[in-house]
């Protein structure tokens, strides 16, 4: 994506006549106009900085290294348009999900985007992104093309990218701990965090699961078992021919849907039926606008190994750490199954978030993954009956299904400064 320094203040009022020019005169180049010509939606065009600048937010880029040298830029949201008192402390960090970005929680606009609803609910809030997506891959040391960038899973991205990112909040704001909101796979990273590096459960106050990943026994999706079976059957054809990473943002699968869904009716239509297909069904959750958006961002990007583990992760019943074969295993655990997570070491106060219409991280999944962790505060079950996987970063119906019970914890958490 595209950098910017441009800000955007509250004072500033981005919404008014020569806010909206001296905006529109920064943000839309040449390239943009083509596109825009076209038919693309602006906010698909825009990244995290220029998305919350365009809407009054003030937000900053941060770049974090991590130990294995990975680079990654993450985000913060000073304080929300409509935050009208004192911030809370702590600091608040939030994590999307697979093949997403820092982008997925301004999709849907600043009446539906846990990142807006977030900061103005007066919390420091900070936004991560991981290895892979289009805003993690940079290394010291390592090139894009190099087969070593991309071997990763989410083993790496909780062993290293979670505790590098907590580090440097802490570090940055001077705070003793903060309050994570982690969904689907930024919960899974999370509880392997506290699996293999003791001692940062005790700097996360309290976890927050939004439809958090861990075992995918019971996945309901045909679509997406069908497409992580694919991925591990053509792994070794792929590393032949060079190809480490999936699904990037601006490869042919997110080039093809952003130019097929930026069409109104299109993304009504035929954009809609295949996220019901990815998930299920939610009539009149996701807006027909924050679709056209969402494929400006999605997907963003991952590596095959990682797309790989999910697989790995479907046929077995427990939570466990990349399987390499037999032989494998032996050379780098020495032990022919690959050791499962240690759930146990998540002492961190945790509140567990499910909906009943989620194909992805489905019940039987979140009540097994509830049932292995030793302080489960709250699992909550959104009383929308069609509350979806998908709903968490692009529903409308956000701050009325889930916000309230997050703030209700995050407040409980926290405290003026």
């Amino acid at each position: 994506m595209e950098k910017s320094t441009y800000k955007c203040t509250v004072e500033s009022a981005c919404n008014d006549i020569e806010g909206k020019q001296l905006y529109e005169n920064y943000f839309i180049n040449e390239q943009r106009k083509i596109k825009l010509a076209e038919g693309y939606p602006l906010d698909s065009l825009l990244n995290f900085t220029e998305l919350t600048a365009k809407y009054g937010y003030q937000s900053e880029e941060h770049t974090v290294i991590t130990e294995d040298g990975y680079i990654l830029t993450i985000f913060r949201i000073v304080k929300g348009k409509r935050c009208l008192g004192p911030i809370r402390e702590p600091p608040v960090l939030l994590m999307h999900g697979l093949l997403l970005s820092s982008d997925c929680w301004l999709d849907s606009g600043p009446d539906s985007g846990l990142a807006y609803l977030i900061s103005d609910a007066c919390y420091d809030l900070w936004v991560g992104n991981v290895r892979g997506n289009y805003y993690g891959k940079r290394h010291v040391s390592l090139n894009v093309t190099d087969i070593d960038f991309w071997q990763f899973s989410v083993n790496e991205i909780g062993q290293y990218d979670m505790p590098a990112t907590i580090d440097y909040i802490l570090k940055y704001t001077s705070s003793k701990k903060l309050n994570y909101v982690g969904y689907s796979q930024g919960g899974s990273t999370f509880f392997i965090m506290c699996s293999e590096r003791e001692g940062y459960c005790d700097k996360v106050g309290v976890f927050i699961g939004l439809e958090p990943d861990s075992r995918n026994t019971y996945t309901k999706s045909i679509f997406c078992r069908i497409a992580a079976e694919l991925y591990q059957d053509f792994q070794p054809m792929l590393n032949e021919i060079g190809l480490y990473e999936a699904v990037p943002w601006g490869g042919v699968v997110q080039q093809i849907a952003a130019f097929l869904c930026k069409d109104y009716v299109i993304a009504d239509t035929f954009c809609r039926g295949v996220m019901y297909i990815i998930d299920s069904p939610h009539p009149d959750s996701v807006e027909t606008e924050t679709i056209r958006v969402l494929v400006g961002h999605f997907p963003a990007g991952t590596s095959v190994k990682n797309i790989v583990w999910y697989t790995q992760s479907l046929h077995v019943d427990v939570f466990q750490n990349y399987d390499y074969g037999s032989a494998g295993n032996m050379e780098i655990y020495n032990s022919t199954k690959p050791p499962a997570y240690n759930l146990t070491a998540t002492t961190t106060p945790v509140v567990v978030m499910n909906g009943r219409n989620d194909y992805l991280t489905v019940p039987p999944d979140e009540e097994w993954l509830t049932s292995h962790l030793p302080n489960v505060i709250e699992h909550y079950i959104v009383e929308d009956p069609l509350w979806n996987h998908v709903d968490v970063p692009y529903s409308k119906l956000t701050s009325k299904n889930i916000l309230p019970k997050i703030l209700q914890y995050l407040n409980e958490y926290s405290e003026l400064v």
